[in-house]
């Protein structure tokens, strides 16, 4: 990921004579600034310009969900927003998510249940599921149906991955780490 200290490189950008914008943004909790075309889409920008490949972008159209991030703490499609729109934001994304010693609870729960199979939608409904926990979206609550109807998995069905949000809008809100549900 590009410095927070230093802009990223837009000596290609300047040359093609588009409409450029500063834009700064806090990105998984580190500070970002560029200049970039006012036409650029955020998740090219996150992608490309800053390395974080771990989003998806499958349909260019924000109707399957798999480029969820979260901006300031609601899930968005970053392929159908540009990246001046977010300037000021805070952006999370799926490496932001990522707990230091390995899987976080709710990676694991995807995994338990087998929520995934080949794993491009997964990093889209897990931004999602983490913007419930963080509202505390009750697992029955009909709201967990309008959080991820604009999700579309094309390999597997439903149920597992219902099961596994279920079971993490039901989790403590402290969860055990790794070493504690190893002793269990």
């Amino acid at each position: 990921m590009a410095s927070p200290d230093r802009p990223i490189q837009e000596s290609a950008w300047a040359e093609s004579g588009e409409s450029m914008s500063e834009i700064r943004m806090v990105v998984n909790g580190n500070e970002v600034r560029a200049v970039v075309p006012d036409r650029l889409l955020l998740s090219d920008f996150l992608r490309d310009h800053l390395g974080l490949t771990a989003l998806k972008v499958s349909c260019g159209e924000g109707a399957c969900g798999a480029c969820t991030i979260l901006a300031d703490g609601e899930p968005a499609r970053s392929c159908i927003q540009l990246a001046v729109q977010l300037d000021g934001a805070e952006i999370v994304t799926p490496e932001g998510m990522n707990a230091p010693e390995g899987l976080n609870h709710v990676q694991r729960l995807f995994q338990q249940h087998h929520a995934l199979q080949c794993g491009f939608c997964t990093p889209g409904w897990l931004m999602t599921v983490y913007s419930m926990i963080q509202h505390s979206v009750h697992p029955d609550s009909p709201e967990v149906g309008r959080y991820l109807s604009g999700h579309l998995c094309r390999c597997t069905g439903y149920r597992n991955i219902w099961t596994a949000v279920r079971q993490a809008l039901a989790a403590p809100s402290h969860p055990p780490t790794a070493s504690e549900t190893n002793n269990e």
